[in-house]
């Protein structure tokens, strides 16, 4: 089972070297190629645009890269990170996650979240990890770990999503409707390692956090 780790150019730091494990494919997106090398780690693959980088980083990250794909900063359509997500899927890993997806820049930081969805459609698991949360985006019945963290929030992608169902939270719901913009499931906890969210249509975000 092959996971692909994308490392993109948000927010970085121990944290994101700390969940590299040993078999991963590492993907350097832009500036998150520089960190990875930085850091110890060659990548299998650095693409992007290169713009936020030193021509002498950007030669750094050429001879550090197993395979190296560049691109116009100006004439091209797709930020960096989803060129980097487009290439992930077309390898169906059994995983992807993502890190350094979230900034400063929150346009940035949504539009990362939005590629979860196209995980969903090619039924490939996926997550965003930052150092206090963990997102996802499910459709399905699906169980979630408490591990380090201490909230559980579910927010509708879609319009609606109906019949959520929860099984070993502190607030439970059944057969439950979420639309845009409601806030009922924000800050629900796991009262068990592990947790059972029911979901009958819709796309559901699953935010896990620590504060």
């Amino acid at each position: 089972m092959t996971r692909i780790m994308i490392i993109t150019g948000g927010t970085l730091g121990d944290w994101a070297l700390e969940e590299i494990r040993a078999d991963d494919i590492l993907v350097g997106s832009d500036r998150g190629a520089l960190f990875l090398i930085q850091n110890g780690h060659l990548p299998h693959i650095s693409m992007g645009d290169f713009d936020s980088v030193t021509t002498e980083e950007l030669a750094l990250i050429r001879a550090s890269s197993q395979e190296f794909i560049d691109c116009d900063p100006i004439y091209k359509d797709l930020t960096d990170t989803e060129m980097a997500f487009n290439w992930a899927l077309d390898q169906n890993p059994s995983q992807i996650l993502l890190v350094g997806a979230l900034g400063t820049r929150f346009d940035h930081s949504l539009a990362n979240v939005h590629l979860l969805r196209k995980g969903i459609a090619h039924g490939i698991p996926c997550a965003i990890m930052d150092a206090n949360n963990l997102i996802m985006v499910i459709d399905r019945p699906t169980r979630v770990r408490k591990g380090p963290y201490t909230h559980t929030s579910l927010l509708p992608l879609s319009l609606e999503v109906t019949g959520i169902t929860l099984h070993g939270f502190q607030y439970p719901l059944h057969q439950a409707t979420l639309e845009i913009g409601m806030s009922l499931g924000i800050s629900n906890i796991l009262l068990e390692p592990e947790g059972l969210i029911e979901v009958s249509s819709g796309l559901l975000l699953v935010i896990q956090s620590k504060d």
